[in-house]
């Protein structure tokens, strides 16, 4: 089939996706992080964190090519942003910066989810017990 026979094919509203108000993009936002006290560990995935300022939790992802090929970083990155597009509300104002171990490459979209709903858990009891916040 010719490519202009193909039907078109609907990707959703841009409201679901991952807008730039919510990425870490920024060199300097990502080493802010890497000094940050706040770290967890859950398998397959480091995550860096500090509250911010702002009225919103932004997230950056760190995927090293010793997880594998583009293909095999390219999926852990899509899992990571849908979990955190369907999980933000888990968590108060924070910078988060999730980096990916080798083990994550192995992992499929529900074992990644538990693990990282499971992460954000605990950062949203960790900090709102050290500041007044109410989830």
């Amino acid at each position: 089939m010719h490519p202009s026979n193909l039907p078109a094919v609907s990707l959703g509203t841009g409201g679901s996706a991952f807008p730039k108000t919510l990425r870490l993009r920024k060199r300097t936002e990502f080493l802010s992080l890497s000094n940050a006290q706040s770290k967890t560990t859950v398998k397959g995935f480091l995550i860096v964190w500090r509250e911010n300022s702002g009225p919103s939790v932004r997230m950056g992802i760190t995927v090293s090519r010793k997880i594998g090929c583009a293909v095999v970083r390219n999926r852990v990155k899509r899992f990571l942003r849908e979990v955190f597009r369907q999980d933000r509300m888990l968590l108060p104002p924070v910078d988060v910066n999730i980096i990916a171990r080798r083990e994550s490459a192995q992992m499929d979209y529900s074992d990644v989810r538990r693990e990282i709903t499971k992460a954000f858990r605990l950062i949203g009891t960790t900090t709102c017990s050290r500041a007044s916040c109410s989830l």
